[in-house]
């Protein structure tokens, strides 16, 4: 069988300039505050799914998890505009999220953009330090720290 020359050949995909920009989330991190442990992201081949695996204490109770965060891609269609993610938890929970960096403020949203439950921490200027903390319906939530202890290739 022979290749055809003659059709164009299309551009490889290319992740979105807005999940590009969680590249920033590269790394372990030492958290601090309301919850304690690391957690650490890192790229999954090809740049278009952000992992991050999840090694915390909070409430008395260990929490290890993995979360994938990128654009959904259902069959047949385009990917979604909203970077969202799937949090697996030892506990046997799932929970969805949309993620929005707007300058150096990250937003996380529990559920979707809007969600009267989100984490929102503001990036240091050396973009190594996250403060900030999780606010939840009715007043709850907590605040923490942080660090960034080393980079992820």
């Amino acid at each position: 069988m022979t290749e055809n020359t003659d059709s164009p050949k299309l551009p490889a995909p290319q992740p979105s300039l807005a999940l590009q920009q969680l590249d920033r989330l590269v790394g372990t991190w030492q958290v601090t505050g309301g919850a304690e442990g690391q957690v650490t992201y890192r790229w999954l081949e090809g740049g278009f799914f952000l992992l991050q695996q999840i090694d915390l204490f909070h409430q008395g109770h260990r929490i290890q998890a993995i979360e994938v965060i990128g654009h959904a891609h259902p069959f047949g269609e385009e990917p979604s505009a909203a970077i969202t993610s799937r949090i697996y938890d030892n506990a046997g929970n799932t929970f969805d999220y949309e993620y929005e960096l707007e300058g150096d403020v990250l937003t996380i949203w529990g559920g979707g953009k809007g969600s009267s439950a989100y984490y929102r921490a503001t990036f240091d200027e050396t973009g190594t330090i996250l403060t900030g903390g999780w606010v939840y319906p009715g007043g709850g939530g907590y605040q923490t720290i942080t660090t960034k202890v080393t980079p992820v290739a």
